[in-house]
């Protein structure tokens, strides 16, 4: 007598993955950023990430889900999985980066270039961090994004 699995823990999975490797991936190269080009001092840097890491949490899974569907859309060469990736993190990290730093009171001239910096810095991690999620996708046994579809139904 077989059973379907439940659905619950591969949502949970997924959520725990898509977490695990957001907060990670950004932790680490947001502290790098933060030290050696901010050069702000490493208590300094703590607490920005340990903020960050906070604010990465509730975004994590959204963040996989939309890439998942948009990397759907890309075709099997390296540059078409490039520009996906990029598109995918600049498209849902810069506003959410937006909002913050504009509630943060960032306005006018500094506002745009706070924004023009992330999108420089998202464009660069697209394909870094998307390779990176589906390799811990892959340890908690699941799927990579954009290639068998996620969905919160799995």
């Amino acid at each position: 007598m077989s059973s379907a699995p439940p659905a619950q823990p591969s949502r949970t999975r997924a959520f725990v993955a898509d977490t695990t490797a957001l907060v990670l991936f950004f932790t680490v190269t947001g502290a790098l950023n933060k030290r050696f080009v901010s050069g702000m001092s490493w208590d300094e840097v703590l607490h920005a990430r340990l903020l960050g890491a906070a604010l990465m949490i509730p975004v994590a899974r959204p963040y996989g889900l939309w890439r998942d569907w948009l990397m759907r859309r890309a075709g099997p060469s390296n540059l078409s999985r490039i520009a996906w990736d990029s598109l995918a993190l600049v498209s849902f990290q810069v506003p959410i980066y937006a909002a913050i730093i504009a509630i943060s009171g960032a306005s006018g001239r500094g506002l745009l270039l706070g924004v023009l910096g992330a999108t420089a810095i998202m464009l660069v991690s697209g394909r870094p961090y998307g390779a990176f999620l589906n390799w811990v996708r892959r340890l908690f046994g699941l799927p990579p994004g954009g290639e068998k579809p996620m969905s919160l139904q799995d």
